[in-house]
């Protein structure tokens, strides 16, 4: 029987793109695999064809020569079972290229000779979360904290067993924790290994299971832990603890601990970076004649020069009173802005040295509002 054109066996046109041809040969490998399609006895040779021509159509060289001398630019194409030299012997596939096993694969999710056993898992990672004082950011502080964690049971030694018993060699795996499964693809034989769906894997099963961990081999248990908080941190800092999480599975690595950082509000200081923020407020005398004055840093009080003719909102540094920096030598700044006060409640005698100041310094002020004396006297004629 003569061999039918392989673009015609894929449903392509000639001047089909590579990635044209991989989605035909996709959709009609899933159509005729013999393990779907068991009641047409002619898919394992339809399966066989289609791969036959994909083989070559994916190849630019061999699909070249196609092109140019048809079957014969290719041999006889396809391939024969007899050329495998015995199940898993690559060496030889008589035009039936390695890398295709690869694409099918891909669609059939199988395995040749795959492994899926479940090994050692990492234990998942833990996260607390940790308030502390602006102080205690700034010069780092030793902290104890209270977890709730999975650690090996106490009562069966971690075996998940009933003490007095024992876990016993699963019956469907024979304890290797993988199921084989054999699938016959037209000439080809394909091996997929499975995690034991009655074990999980782990080679054994329990038949009387711990009453404390409930089968599990593990059980939440309290720890109280140390903790070193370095000088500089600030809110969303993490402070890993290696080990400390959940404990691994079948003997895999615990996880680890995160120590998320939360500072608490400051009643004088609000933190930009590692520079500090603060009020300071002065009367308008203070401003205008200038003054010296104390301000509180998280250590000491220290003096501060206002100089004469100081405007509201000017700002004054304070080097190296700030937070240390976290990942190098040195400190931020503690800025002090100043906030002009301006008196509510003035009695008449300070009335009328301003409004001396304001003739002196030629403003014609009116007063918004009289006190009740002043209108009184006012009234009086006093």
């Amino acid at each position: 029987m003569a061999k039918r054109d392989y673009y015609e066996v894929l449903g392509v046109s000639r001047d089909a793109t590579e990635d044209e041809i991989k989605k035909a040969f996709r959709k009609l490998a899933r159509k005729y695999h013999p393990d779907v399609n068991k009641e047409d006895k002619d898919a394992a040779e339809k399966f066989k064809e289609i791969n036959e021509a994909y083989e070559v159509l994916k190849d630019p060289e061999k699909r070249a020569r196609y092109d140019k001398f048809g079957h014969a630019g290719v041999g006889q194409g396809g391939f024969d079972a007899g050329d495998f030299g015995g199940f898993g012997n690559f060496g030889n596939f008589g035009g039936f290229g390695s890398d295709i096993f690869e694409d099918i694969f891909d669609i059939f999710g199988g395995g040749f000779g795959r492994s899926s056993r479940r090994g050692p898992t990492r234990g998942a990672d833990l996260r607390y979360d940790l308030e502390i004082t602006l102080e205690e950011a700034a010069f780092g502080a030793e902290k104890d904290i209270e977890i709730f964690r999975m650690e090996r049971c106490n009562r069966c030694n971690g075996t998940g067993a009933k003490p007095g018993t024992s876990p016993k060699t699963c019956p469907t795996c024979g304890g290797s924790g993988q199921v084989r499964k054999v699938q016959n693809l037209g000439p080809m034989q394909f091996t997929n290994v499975t995690t034991c769906g009655n074990c999980g894997g782990r080679g054994y099963i329990i038949e009387e299971a711990c009453p404390k961990c409930h089968g599990r081999g593990q059980a939440k248990v309290s720890r109280k832990l140390k903790i070193k908080i370095p000088a500089g941190v600030d809110t969303g800092s993490q402070l890993r603890m290696s080990g400390e999480g959940e404990p691994g599975e079948l003997g895999g690595p615990p996880g680890d601990l995160y120590v998320v950082i939360r500072v608490k509000p400051h009643k004088l200081f609000v933190r930009q970076g590692d520079d500090l923020i603060y009020e300071a407020p002065i009367s308008f005398v203070q401003a205008a004649l200038g003054d010296e004055i104390e301000i509180p840093t998280l250590e000491e009080k220290v003096k501060l020069k206002i100089p004469e003719g100081t405007q509201p909102g000017t700002r004054f540094r304070l080097r190296s009173k700030g937070i240390p920096h976290i990942k190098g030598y040195g400190r931020g700044d503690i800025i002090v802005r100043v906030d002009v006060v301006i008196p509510k409640n003035l009695n008449d005698k300070q009335k009328e040295l301003l409004m001396k100041f304001a003739s002196i310094s030629g403003e014609d002020v009116k007063p918004a509002s009289k006190g009740l004396f002043r209108k009184m006297k006012d009234a009086f004629g006093v």
